[in-house]
């Protein structure tokens, strides 16, 4: 495979049969397309969790970054890192493949797009309404609520920021 281009962030490779072209030669089937999606504002420990989770479900790792103005949309504030800059970030890891635009949360169309047959979300979106999971449940995709990482989140970044910063005698963030 290529090696990631950080500094393009408007062109997205959006054929994954160049990715599945590469893969089945050297591995003699088909690949298994894991589909994660997120905002990854303040990118943390939490978020690799996710990541590196749902990489190990298969073989090639299709990442959705939402929007800023998807983001706007349902979190009601805008996220703190931009776009580009977050794509950049998800780009540029060893268990990402591909990343894609996200403005609709878990688009069934990118699931048909990118031939995803395992879908994964963190925990704390099992007991909200995602109409792109249930799509995936009815249609027969495997789908992975991968557990949150405790003690850490972006509101919690954001939280001890605006209270005075990171206090190493408390334990950070943690």
């Amino acid at each position: 495979m290529a090696e990631k281009d950080s500094s393009n962030t408007d062109e997205f490779p959006e054929d994954i049969d160049e990715l599945v072209k590469s893969y089945r030669p050297r591995h003699g089937h088909y690949p298994v397309v894991v589909y994660t999606s997120g905002t990854f504002d303040l990118f943390h420990i939490g978020h690799l969790n996710v990541l590196q989770k749902s990489k190990a479900l298969g073989d090639i790792l299709v990442v959705g970054v939402s929007t800023d103005e998807k983001v706007a949309s349902y979190k009601k504030k805008a996220p703190i890192i931009k776009y580009e800059d977050r794509v950049a970030i998800i780009k540029n890891l060893k268990c990402v493949d591909l990343v894609v635009k996200q403005e609709v949360l878990t688009d069934p169309r990118l699931l048909v797009k990118y031939g995803v047959s395992v879908v994964t979300i963190g925990d704390d979106w099992k007991t909200k309404s995602l109409p792109g999971m249930d799509w995936a449940k009815e249609h027969g995709l495997k789908t992975v609520y991968l557990p949150y990482t405790s003690g850490v989140s972006s509101t919690k970044i954001k939280e001890t920021i605006a209270s005075g910063g990171w206090q190493e005698d408390k334990g950070g963030v943690n």
